[in-house]
């Protein structure tokens, strides 16, 4: 398994051309599974990147970083989201800690990024951030949805990227690639992304390569066309990734 596996370069310079690519994978069904991280380092995680704030700070003259990224991915990537059914859900609170996960909307999933953020902007400023991060739960939740509706899904994770848990996080990782399930995961706030880059092009006991990292802040503050751009990067291994798992064999039946 170690020497099968090879890290999917970015080889796409605009939105199109890795849209046509997804259209030539054939990629016609795909789901969308959604996860904000609500621990405690969100507070102090925008002292570069967001004028101090904690990057879950909700004001009316403003967005935070998160209600960026979920704007945006709904200009874009719920485009391919067939059905437009997210299940969408926070983890690290006081509640779930590094354990579990917790449902965004109560008792369902969101329709479309709109109401992500609708429910977002409801819930954030009574919900208690806590310690420590562990993306495990969260990716052990997308493997049963994909068990279940036997489907190709994308799971976006969108954190500060102090991962604590690590050797829990990268198992769990390792674990979805045998599943039909590409993991983007966007940075926001100052970083480090050390982890993160090294969960993009390492982890060799992977069947494929199932994980993308973007580093949000970067990618706005560089580009011409920041949307576009941060589209196209969290897009970028889509369709390398989805045509190493028509090849395995995870779609088949």
């Amino acid at each position: 398994m170690t020497e099968k596996f090879k890290a999917i370069a970015d080889r796409f310079t605009t939105l199109p051309q890795v849209a046509s690519a997804i259209r030539n994978e054939g990629l016609g069904k795909c789901g969308l599974i959604f996860g904000i991280d609500y621990t405690m380092s969100n507070k102090v995680q925008g002292e570069k990147t967001f004028f101090g704030e904690s990057l879950h700070s909700i004001t009316d003259d403003r967005k935070n970083p998160y209600q960026q990224v979920i704007e945006i991915l709904g200009e874009t990537i719920e485009y391919f989201d067939d059905d437009r059914i997210i299940p969408a859900f926070g983890f690290g609170d006081k509640t779930t800690r590094d354990q579990g996960i917790f449902e965004l909307k109560k008792g369902g999933e969101c329709v479309g990024f709109k109401e992500v953020l609708q429910t977002y902007n409801a819930i954030t400023p009574n919900v208690k951030l806590h310690r420590p991060t562990n993306f495990a739960p969260l990716i052990y939740k997308a493997i049963q949805i994909c068990q279940q509706t036997k489907k190709y899904h994308i799971l976006v994770i969108v954190a500060d990227g102090q991962v604590t848990s690590e050797e829990e996080t990268q198992q769990a990782i390792v674990t979805a690639s045998q599943y039909p399930l590409s993991i983007i995961v966007i940075g926001v706030g100052d970083g480090p992304w050390g982890i993160m880059n090294e969960f993009d092009d390492r982890l060799p006991a992977r069947v494929f390569d199932n994980f993308q990292f973007v580093d949000f802040n970067e990618v706005m503050t560089t580009s011409k066309f920041p949307p576009a751009n941060f589209a196209l990067n969290c897009l970028m291994e889509i369709p390398d990734q989805y045509k190493a798992i028509k090849d395995l064999g995870y779609l088949d039946g």
